[in-house]
Formats: C-alpha cells, sequence, structure tokens
C-alpha cells in the first residue's frame, strides 16, 4: 500500500521565517498537532486536511520550479511518512527545511534536512512538552526558533542559550514576537510583544540571536491563509 500523509495544505510563497525568510519556498502543511501552544497561529492544521499519498505530493512539489521546500504543520514528525518524503525532496536537488516543535525525536530526519527547532518557553503553556535531549542533536546547520510573548518568555530563552551553548551549536538563533492575537481565530487572545521592546532587550543583554518578525505577516494581513 503506498505510504500516505494527512495535508493541510500546500502553497507556494515567500518564506517569512528563519534565514531563509524572503526566497520563494514551497511549504507542505501537514495536519495535526500534539501541542496546544496558546498564541498558535495555525489552529486550523489540527483538525482540517485531507490523506494523500506521498508519491502525490511529491509530484505537486517538484511541478513547483522551486528550489527551497518547507516541511511545517501542524507537529510533520508525527506522522512517519513525512520521513520518505523529506528524503525524496532531498534526493530531487530541493533544500529541504523542517519546522518542528522540538517536542519529537528530530535524530530520525533524513542529514540533508535542515531542521529548525521552536523550543516552548513558558507562555506558550507547553514548555514541560520539549524534549530538551534534542539539543544535543542539533548540528550547525540546524536553527533555533524561540517565540517570546513577554519579559518572562525572553528570560527563559536567555537561559537554555546561555545554559546549553545554543550559540556553538547552531549557526542561527532566532527570537520571534508574538503577535496581537484573538480568541476568535486562535486559542487564547494574547496582547502580543512589540518587536521594539524585544529588540531593546536583546540589545541591552548582547545576545547571539537575530530578531525574526514572521515577514509574511508584513506582506498580508496576518490571519492569511496560504501564504
Amino acid at each position: 500500500m503506498p505510504s500516505r500523509l494527512l495535508i493541510n495544505e500546500i502553497f507556494h510563497s515567500i518564506q517569512g521565517e528563519s534565514t531563509y525568510a524572503g526566497l520563494p519556498c514551497i511549504f507542505v502543511r501537514l495536519r495535526g498537532c500534539h501541542l496546544r501552544c496558546s498564541w498558535c497561529d495555525t489552529t486550523y492544521a489540527f483538525n482540517e486536511g485531507d490523506t494523500r499519498t506521498v508519491d502525490d505530493v511529491l509530484s505537486d512539489v517538484l511541478a513547483i520550479p522551486t528550489d527551497l521546500v518547507e516541511i511545517t504543520g501542524g507537529e510533520p514528525l508525527l506522522q512517519d511518512s513525512v520521513h520518505e518524503l523529506m528524503a525524496a525532496l532531498c534526493d530531487a536537488g530541493r533544500t529541504v527545511l523542517l519546522e518542528t516543535s522540538g517536542a519529537c525525536d528530530i535524530s530520525v530526519c533524513d542529514p540533508r534536512v535542515i531542521r529548525i527547532m521552536d523550543l516552548k518557553p513558558p507562555g506558550s503553556g507547553e514548555c514541560d512538552r520539549n524534549d530538551m535531549a534534542n539539543i544535543d542533536r542539533l548540528r550547525s546547520q540546524d536553527e533555533v526558533k524561540f517565540v517570546i510573548g513577554d519579559r518572562g518568555d525572553y528570560e527563559w530563552s536567555v537561559a537554555v542559550i546561555k545554559q546549553h551553548n545554543l550559540a556553538e551549536r547552531v549557526d542561527a538563533i532566532l527570537l520571534s514576537p508574538v503577535y496581537e492575537t484573538s480568541p476568535d481565530t486562535h486559542i487564547t487572545g494574547h496582547p502580543g510583544l512589540e518587536p521594539s521592546t524585544l529588540v531593546e532587550w536583546m540589545l541591552e543583554d548582547g545576545i547571539p540571536a537575530r530578531l525574526q518578525t514572521q515577514m509574511h505577516k508584513s506582506i498580508w494581513p496576518p490571519t492569511t491563509r496560504g501564504v
């Protein structure tokens, strides 16, 4: 029987995050997540989507003349067949990014995949779900992201960066401020964090990280899907 995946959406857009921000990118968003972060901006991926074969998904992606592909979710590592898809995309010469919460073992990924691991600070409500053993599995080409909702999240993230010497493990540490959210489209409403405030904290502390502002939310309205 052909391998299958639960797919929420596939779309072609501009990469809005990571060190690849600004580049054309194909996004494959998988359905389903075992976390419920308070400021999640893709709650529609929890339950919406269809079952498709890996071959069908691969065909759709390879039909688009763009080298960069991101596998995201939801939490893509909940589906074992995602590894078959990522390996096939690498075999086809595509640069493959994996956006993962860090709550699943990243060591099982194809070594050609660039893993962007989103560690959850306390304000997410899912901090206890982080698999901190993943930090030892990181390589220089991987990236680590922290979504920051308030000063407590920031201080927790700085402590993790220092305690685990993340600047020596990976080439990119990303700090991303929470956008203001509404309970109509998110798990909870959140006032958000002004990017300028986060920048002030980063400059004061000399943190070896870069600000990430989710470029796509500046190009399109923040709740726009498929971008």
